[in-house]
């Protein structure tokens, strides 16, 4: 799986992008994407999130993470395949404010917080959602147990 990481807040330590990447590509194995799959991750302040909150969810406030699945279909969107072409899954967008504040709120590490925020993102991107409590209940366990199994336990 290839990502393609952006800091737009120049404030991202190269052991955070190395931790998310290992993350994501031990997510990756556990939910068997495929090989070819891209995504990017894009690290930016609580300005910009709130910006693509507003535009993208019509909700103005600032948030954690969000994500733009490519693999959706929209109405009226016909699926592509083309065995030549890398899937491409999508991308997501961490707030670096919201996940330094939540850190400190949730008293555990930055490098857990990333490591949710990117796993979140990257289990939508899937098509995992949390829009019902059923839902909410199987992609919260699924983000647990992948943390766990890599070794990211809650404090």
């Amino acid at each position: 799986m290839h990502i393609d990481f952006h800091d737009e807040t120049n404030s991202i330590d190269e052991a955070f992008v190395d931790l998310i990447e290992r993350v994501i590509q031990f997510a990756g194995e556990k939910e068997y994407t495929a090989n070819e799959a891209e995504l990017s991750i894009t690290f930016v302040d609580n300005k910009e999130i709130q910006e693509l909150n507003r535009n993208y969810r019509q909700k103005d406030q600032a948030t954690d993470v969000i994500s733009f699945a490519m693999q959706e279909l929209g109405e009226g969107e016909v699926e592509v395949l083309n065995e030549d072409l890398p899937v491409l899954l999508g991308d997501i967008v961490i707030s670096v404010d919201k996940a330094r504040e939540q850190a400190e709120d949730y008293n555990h590490s930055l490098e857990r917080e990333f490591a949710f925020l990117a796993l979140h993102g990257f289990l939508h991107l899937l098509g995992y959602d949390h829009m019902n409590e059923e839902d909410e209940q199987k992609m919260f366990k699924r983000q647990e147990d992948i943390l766990n199994e890599f070794g990211l336990q809650r404090s």
